[in-house]
This record gives structure tokens, C-alpha cells and sequence, in this order.
């Protein structure tokens, strides 16, 4: 069998380990491996390279992706579906693995239904793809995240402030909760909830008066009264960068409170480095189990992890709904604001 691989959408920890065990599980079947370079991209314009192991076996511990990667929708493109379909007859490629977050499986569905065999991998640092217990690049973005939260305590507490934190996560805070329930943060915003600042300036004042300084950590994603930039990528989603999410929560603080706030944002560094191990093992797994998917027929399917398991699931209940922070663990983020 002749299997292309890809991966789009943003960048994170774990994609190299990914692609690595596909062409090492690939091995096992006498499979030969073609990458295609910056995701629907290299399908489109028919960029590719082969993968042997002689060209994966040395970066599992690697950021980023040696595929690299890219926002481009194939269905936004003239002809574009059509380019892939006939990339793939060109090159003879008999199944296709598309690792990558919503988008890029809603592609990859897209494209099943046309009749190309593909088999979806999940990586999201947002966590927040259904059908699937966690993706590859989360737990690293949350260990990047923790680690900036640590070091912010220590200034804030050297020059008793009020420090806010922005990190990742359009639609869903998992990324925040995590960071802010390891990190000790007084105070977590997250997407799912309307911010109450009353309520959160007042503990941030009970805190600081208690200790001198207090942490909070903030989604980019979370509703605040100000115009959102009108510019957004190939899938319709606005550029959040531009949003200033951390200075506005900061600005409400040292009005409401006159206590000196400071903010930052780790942004782009969360999607860099080594991944840590459990996210090297996961995507590891993720990707041999897709290869045993395509040998299966298991097309038009997704690797989800169940527990310990890796498993298949329709790509159609993988990229229905996402997968948001619920009332449960709300209450569970509540439990440390005291």
C-alpha cells in the first residue's frame, strides 16, 4: 500500500512522533509513506516527499512539524478538492492519514465522501475534539503554560501585583482550567462562562489582601465587550490575536480594585519545543493505529483515545460537535477559589 500523510492546521507538540510511527508501523506492512508538505496545501500543488525511517527515526523529539503545515481549505480553493483527488491518482496513493484538528478533519470528511480513503489523526492543543479523551500538544501546551504561571508568581509577589495570563483556547478553556487548577491561579476565565468581574475582583482583593500579589489565567477566546477583528483565516475563524484579551481583564482589574496589574501572553510559544512524554506516547500510538485502520478498511474513521485505547470513530461524530468544558468541571474549578 502507498499511504500519503499530512498534516494541517496550527502546529503543536507531538505531530513529528505522529508522522514517525506512521512510517514505522507503515514499515511493518512493507507500505511506502509520502508526505505531503503544508497540509491540503501540498495535495493541492502537489508538493511531497517520501518518508522512510531513515528520515523520522531521530525526531520524536521534535516540535513542530517536518511536513510543515498550513490553514488552506481545499474547498475554498478553485478546483480545489478536485487538485487533491487527482494529487493522489498521480502519485498512487492508495489511502491517505490527515492529522490535524477540526478543520482539517472536516476536510478529510468531506474529501471520504468523494471516495478518497482517509483515516483522521486528532492533534488539537485545545483539546476540544469530541469522541476523543485527550490529543497529542495539550499537555504540553498546559506544562508551557504552568511553567510561565510559576514564573509570573514570582514577580507578582516581588512587586505585589495582580499578574493575568492569556493562553489558548478559541471555544473551549480546557487549556486554562488545566494551567490555572495546576498552576494555583486565584481566579480562571474560560470561554464556557460569561466573566463575572464583580465577583472575580472582589476575591482577586480578598486574595491580595491575604498574600500580597494574585494569578489569574484567561482564554483567548472569552467574551469581552469590544469589537473583534472582522479578519479571519480560510475556515471562517476570527484572528484572536488581535483581540487583546489579557490588557482588557487587566484594565478591569486596576480600575475596579487600583491595585498595579500587569498581563501577558505566552501565545505562539505554547505550539513550540519538545513534546512532553505522555503526548510523544500518545501520538505515537494515534499513529500506528491509523496505518492498522487503513490495512482494516476503517476509512472515513478517526483515532480517538478511550482510556488506554486507541480506537476508531466516525470522522461524522468526531467533527459534529466540540468538545467544551461542562458544568461538572466548572464546579471542580470553583473548588480552589477560596
Amino acid at each position: 500500500m502507498k499511504i500519503g500523510i499530512l498534516t494541517g492546521g496550527g502546529d503543536c507538540p507531538g505531530l513529528n512522533p505522529a508522522i514517525r510511527s506512521v512510517v514505522y508501523r507503515a514499515s511493518d506492512y512493507g507500505d511506502e509513506v509520502i508526505g505531503f508538505e503544508e497540509g491540503w496545501k501540498g495535495l493541492i500543488e502537489d508538493k511531497k516527499r517520501p518518508l522512510t525511517i531513515k528520515d523520522v527515526e531521530e525526531i520524536i523529539n521534535y516540535g513542530g512539524t517536518i511536513l510543515y503545515t498550513s490553514r488552506t481549505n481545499p474547498f475554498k480553493e478553485e478546483k480545489g478538492p478536485e487538485k487533491v483527488v487527482e494529487t493522489l491518482k498521480k502519485n498512487n496513493v492508495d489511502a491517505l492519514i490527515a492529522i490535524g484538528g477540526d478543520d482539517t478533519l472536516s476536510v478529510a470528511l468531506k474529501l471520504h465522501k468523494m471516495g478518497v480513503k482517509v483515516v483522521g489523526v486528532p492533534k488539537t492543543m485545545d483539546n476540544d475534539l469530541s469522541e476523543t479523551d485527550y490529543t497529542f500538544g495539550f499537555f504540553t501546551s498546559v506544562e508551557v503554560a504552568v511553567d510561565a504561571l510559576n514564573r509570573l508568581r514570582d514577580t507578582a509577589r516581588s512587586h505585589k501585583r495582580i499578574i493575568v495570563l492569556e493562553v489558548m483556547g478559541r471555544e473551549a478553556g480546557w487549556v486554562a482550567l488545566y494551567t490555572g487548577i495546576a498552576g494555583g491561579a486565584d481566579w480562571i476565565l474560560i470561554p464556557e462562562e460569561k466573566p463575572d468581574y464583580d465577583k472575580m475582583c472582589a476575591h482577586l482583593k480578598k486574595k491580595f489582601d491575604e498574600k500580597g500579589y494574585a494569578l489569574v489565567v484567561v482564554s483567548e477566546g472569552i467574551e469581552i465587550p469590544l469589537e473583534a477583528t472582522t479578519e479571519v483565516d480560510e475556515f471562517g475563524h476570527t484572528l484572536l490575536q488581535k483581540r487583546g484579551v489579557h490588557e482588557y481583564v487587566a484594565n478591569v482589574i486596576s480600575q475596579k480594585l487600583g491595585i498595579s496589574t500587569r498581563s501577558a501572553i505566552i501565545g505562539h510559544i505554547q505550539r513550540g519545543g519538545p513534546p512532553t512524554v505522555f503526548d510523544r506516547i500518545l501520538a505515537t500510538m494515534v499513529g500506528v493505529k491509523a496505518v492498522d485502520m487503513l490495512h482494516e478498511g476503517d476509512f472515513g474513521k478517526m483515532v480517538a483515545l478511550s482510556g488506554n485505547r486507541a480506537i476508531a470513530i466516525p470522522l461524522e461524530r468526531a467533527v459534529q460537535k466540540q468538545k467544551l468544558v461542562d458544568e461538572e468541571w466548572i464546579k471542580f474549578m470553583r473548588i480552589f477559589e477560596k
